[in-house]
């Protein structure tokens, strides 16, 4: 089995680092099959000591600490000093199945073409129950990834709107080496919901001609918190999500598609404007809610060239 190392990029977080922790030192293949890293992007003293104290107790574990807070800053940290095999990214609040390494050796290995980047699948464990409100489309809002087998991103087959998601992805460290980092432009930092730094990664090793693949069976569980299942963070996560696109796609040179999308985004506003009046609290019409949010975001990057509000 190739060298891997469980890397968990983590912020403000110890409750959760200790739960996914935990599952590291249950996978079938022991402690001493696979090396932890632990990122810590930028906490405050108090959790940062709680965070050192976790990583301490761990006997095949170590502690990097960066002064930014991000999650493409801590990924980019693993990076510069893990130099071998592969990286299994892992957020602070998902938990890996107990075969979870197992399985990336196993994945890897039995490939004729060794990919450069594998994502895994995504189960919910929610803090509480999923509202009954919540569109079935919208799942993906929350990191869940259910779809089961294996196949490659943006291939036959496999659904459109699947892309990796960085809380459970895998990537060959010396393809990172010479590829493009993850961006730091558009990654999670602090409480804003900027995301696509994954995808855009993904797709420059795809155009490159590498080989990325999805497979189920690697598998960890996601924490949901339940002030994410409120309509207020949905929406907000919307938002994100659009400007998200924009900032995204110029880096990908996207340019015309972009226009197009603002168009649409414009109509978008225009028909569903009074909606933004409706109570953050109150669930009502989410299908044209959900779309004004994020077409309130994308446009809002369009115009402002990028500038978050």
């Amino acid at each position: 089995m190739p060298a891997i190392t469980a890397c968990i990029c983590t912020h403000n977080r110890p409750d959760y680092l200790c739960d996914s922790l935990d599952g590291l030192t249950q996978q079938t293949v022991g402690p001493v099959g696979f090396r932890i890293l632990v990122v810590d992007s930028g906490s405050p003293s108090v959790e940062a000591t709680q965070i050192r104290a976790l990583v301490e107790d761990m006997g095949n574990a170590n502690l990097l600490s960066v002064d930014r807070p991000g999650l493409s800053v801590a990924r980019n940290a693993a990076r510069r000093v893990i130099a071998d095999g592969y990286i299994a990214y892992l957020d602070d609040d998902a938990i890996p199945a107990p075969d979870w390494i197992g399985t990336i050796g196993q994945a890897v290995s039995s490939k004729v073409r060794l990919p450069v980047l594998l994502g895994g699948a995504m189960h919910p464990l929610s803090e509480a129950p999923l509202p009954h409100w919540w569109p079935a489309r919208l799942r993906a809002m929350l990191s869940i990834t259910e779809m089961s087998g294996q196949g490659g991103y943006c291939r036959p087959g496999m659904a459109e709107t699947m892309e990796p998601v960085g809380a459970n992805v895998i990537v060959n460290a010396a393809a990172l080496h010479a590829a493009n980092v993850f961006s730091e432009a558009i990654g999670r930092t602090g409480r804003n919901l900027l995301s696509e730094e994954k995808k855009i990664f993904a797709w420059g090793l795809q155009d490159r001609g590498e080989t990325i693949l999805y497979d189920s069976r690697i598998l960890v569980y996601h924490q949901i918190q339940a002030e994410r299942l409120l309509l207020r963070w949905l929406l907000a996560r919307l938002y994100w999500q659009g400007l998200s696109r924009v900032r995204g796609g110029r880096i990908l040179g996207e340019h015309a598609s972009l226009r197009r999308e603002a168009v649409r985004c414009a109509v978008v506003c225009w028909l569903f404007a009074t909606f933004a009046l409706l109570p953050a609290r109150v669930a009502w019409l989410i299908g044209p809610r959900s779309r004004l949010a994020h077409a309130d975001g994308f446009l809002h990057a369009y115009v402002s060239c990028g500038t978050a509000r």
